[in-house]
């Protein structure tokens, strides 16, 4: 897009009740048809590289981490009628081997006579990003050839970022060791979200669909709960996908980091006045008691003088804390720490508060919700009285 003119987006809306097969189908082809024909997005015999959501550790689709298996299928169905030379992936870091194949990833992807990749394995290639915070980056060579780059990421809260949509799902493209580094560099959410729109300014998507049928609200993007939003969203304009969504489950689209900063660099419009929703009336699609993750600051960034923020950030800050007996000692907390601050201790994962950057990794990475938040006293009544005034503000508007 370029700085000197700011055009206007389109996103298409669609109303998806479940994930069978031909409703799927069905609501991609009215999405593609609201933006002119996905023939005019994506050339016939191009390479295309699908990006999925797929975290760590393995997850069947019913717990709403992952983008759901069946929405990425009937995509391919759409990339095959075009003859798309297809490559589906992530960079899934996980110790547990069979992880796509808890997903069903594996199993659709062969059955499809589709190439998927865990990124990891085929290797990085060191690029120029002439970022607000990267200056160099590691993308995979399967990324870096392809004609096209389809973005499939799935609507969630998170913890650190405050929401997780077409963005934050371009860090799963950089190498797990780079992911672990950068969460130690940019330990505060507003510089590491800056670095999000690094890496999707380096490669932004042709073509983004969110799988909003089923998100995850409260604490995301892996240890909140499914809930059913039932919508499917389409653009050229990821950005504007996060806006549209965002606004959907009761985010102001402009609190959000990334898309802040990403419709400050005009990579996108995040500003729902340069964007156009077209099929549902997006004031129908409103999920009213959607719940957002009381662990993310994010947001209370953009609502906050600054020197008021710099004294309140560190109450607001969060603290993971191990719940014993719940943990079972799978240790994917204590991998995945940037700072060793998961450690082991007589059988069990335990967090030491010295080391401890607050980057949410490991509460991130459990899926037995193993690890709970702890809130400071002060910081509490300060994130009750902003959210008063965010609810007060809205109803005023």
């Amino acid at each position: 897009m370029n700085k000197k003119s700011r055009v206007p987006s389109k996103v298409s809306m669609v109303k998806l009740e479940d994930y069978h097969g031909p409703h799927i189908s069905k609501a991609l082809q009215k999405c593609f048809d609201l933006l002119g024909g996905i023939q005019n997005i994506i050339s016939p015999r191009s390479k295309v590289f699908v990006k999925i959501n797929h975290l760590s550790p393995p997850s069947p689709p019913s717990k709403a981490i992952i983008t759901h298996p069946y929405l990425t299928r009937e995509v391919l169905r759409f990339l095959k009628n075009l003859e798309c030379q297809i490559t589906v992936g992530d960079d899934i870091q996980s110790f547990q081997k069979n992880g796509t194949t808890v997903s069903g990833y594996r199993q659709m992807c062969e059955k499809m006579g589709v190439d998927l990749v865990n990124l990891k394995e085929v290797g990085f290639q060191e690029i120029s990003c002439s970022g607000a915070k990267l200056k160099r980056l590691h993308l995979s060579p399967r990324v870096l050839e392809a004609d096209c780059l389809i973005n499939l990421p799935k609507l969630k809260t998170h913890s650190f970022t405050v929401f997780t949509g077409a963005v934050k799902n371009m860090y799963g493209m950089i190498p797990y060791g780079r992911r672990l580094h950068y969460h130690r560099q940019f330990s505060l959410p507003d510089d590491f979200s800056q670095m999000l729109v690094d890496i999707y300014a380096s490669i932004p998507p042709n073509l983004t669909i969110m799988d909003a049928v089923v998100a995850m609200e409260g604490e995301g993007p892996s240890a909140g709960q499914p809930r059913k939003t039932k919508t499917l969203l389409a653009s050229e304009d990821g950005v504007a996908v996060d806006a549209v969504s965002s606004k959907m489950v009761r985010f102001h689209p402009m609190d959000i980091p990334t898309t802040y900063h990403a419709h400050q660099r005009f990579l996108g419009n995040g500003d729902m006045n340069w964007i156009q929703v077209l099929g549902e009336d997006l004031n129908h699609r409103i999920v009213k008691d959607f719940k957002h993750s009381e662990a993310a600051t994010g947001m209370f960034r953009r609502r906050t003088p600054q020197l008021l923020y710099a004294l309140i950030q560190g109450q607001l800050t969060l603290i993971p804390e191990i719940i014993p007996q719940s943990c079972t000692g799978c240790q994917e907390c204590i991998r995945i720490c940037p700072t060793g601050a998961a450690r082991w201790f007589k059988g069990k994962a335990w967090i030491h508060p010295g080391p401890c950057i607050h980057c949410m990794c490991c509460h991130e990475v459990c899926r037995f919700q193993a690890i709970k938040l702890k809130m400071r006293p002060v910081g509490k009544i300060v994130r009750k009285g902003i959210s008063l005034t965010h609810r007060i503000r809205s109803l005023w508007k």
